[in-house]
């Protein structure tokens, strides 16, 4: 379930914020020993900055970032293993669209009250009725409907048939094992429903600017993540304005917050940034500044 908590700062510093050293860290440049039992990783020496926002937040934060024009990449705890809980929605949509052509998405997909989550802002006002998987597809991608992302599933044969899905695409590392709301738990060290951020992003890359899907279905899930409103405060807050991102944002326990995105500077080639991040208690609140910190840190370094 995605909720974004309210914005942390003005986009226009976050780029700023990034770059300059952190109040915490500035007198002391050797990274110390990190917030949790996680030992810091070779690509924390490469990039000190991103070791610094996790001192600072008290954060596991991974990042894996590709620029398509130039190849550069960046990984920070890219390999870990991360909660991914709601970014699952736009594989789900992918997966169906893989196997039917556009004009399925107007099958009716009826359910009832027992079938609703907690966060369930669209499918709640249509039990009666039912939605379209086109109308499910969009509330589970743009607005993090958990009741359409469990329905979508449904249609996929359920987390077995996401992870099917994902080994399609040659990712081998993403395993999804149960629905919402269990998928937000997000308990540390707990393999199930999780992924990398190199393994996630890698397939956003795909799906969007590959050859995954064809290209009126590709061009559908594109357009649902151009348009996602549950992001404003993570990699779209830490680029600059102008730039287009389309991105899906996931929330879970233990301060556990994602954004994976593909964003479209002008007239450049587009960025692959996939960030995750979680902390060690599991009521911690929720620093959605540490993303776009992030993002602007990558940002800097890819162009």
């Amino acid at each position: 379930m995605t909720t974004p908590p309210p914005p942390f700062t003005r986009r226009a510093l976050l780029t700023a914020a990034a770059l300059a050293p952190l109040t915490a860290c500035a007198k002391d440049r050797t990274p110390a020993p990190p917030p949790s039992s996680h030992r810091p990783t070779a690509t924390a020496a490469t990039h000190p900055r991103l070791y610094d926002l996790e001192r600072h937040f008290g954060a596991r934060l991974g990042v894996y970032a590709l620029a398509t024009g130039t190849g550069r990449t960046i990984a920070h705890r890219a390999d870990e293993r991360f909660a991914f809980c709601s970014t699952f929605k736009a594989l789900a949509v992918a997966g169906i669209l893989s196997r039917h052509p556009l004009p399925y998405l107007d099958k009716l997909v009826r359910y009832t009250a027992a079938d609703l989550q907690k966060h369930s802002p669209l499918t709640s006002r249509h039990v009666t009725t039912g939605m379209t998987l086109r109308a499910l597809a969009d509330a589970a991608v743009r607005h993090s409907d958990g009741t359409a992302g469990n329905l979508l599933l449904r249609d996929l044969g359920g987390p077995a048939g996401l992870t099917a899905y994902v080994r399609t695409l040659g990712d081998t590392v993403t395993r999804m094992d149960r629905t919402e709301p269990a998928i937000t738990q997000a308990t540390p060290g707990d393999p199930r429903d999780t992924t990398s951020p190199r393994a996630l992003g890698t397939d956003y890359h795909r799906l969007v600017l590959g050859d995954a899907l064809p290209p009126g279905e590709r061009h559908f899930l594109s357009d649902l993540l151009r348009r996602n409103r549950t992001g404003d405060n993570r990699i779209r807050a830490g680029v600059p304005r102008g730039w287009t991102v389309a991105d899906k944002t996931g929330t879970g326990d233990y301060g556990t917050l994602n954004d994976i995105a593909i964003v479209r500077p002008p007239n450049a080639p587009p960025l692959l940034i996939a960030l995750m991040s979680s902390k060690p208690a599991r009521d911690a609140p929720y620093d959605e500044a540490l993303l776009a910190r992030a993002a602007a840190y990558t940002v800097s370094v890819l162009t």
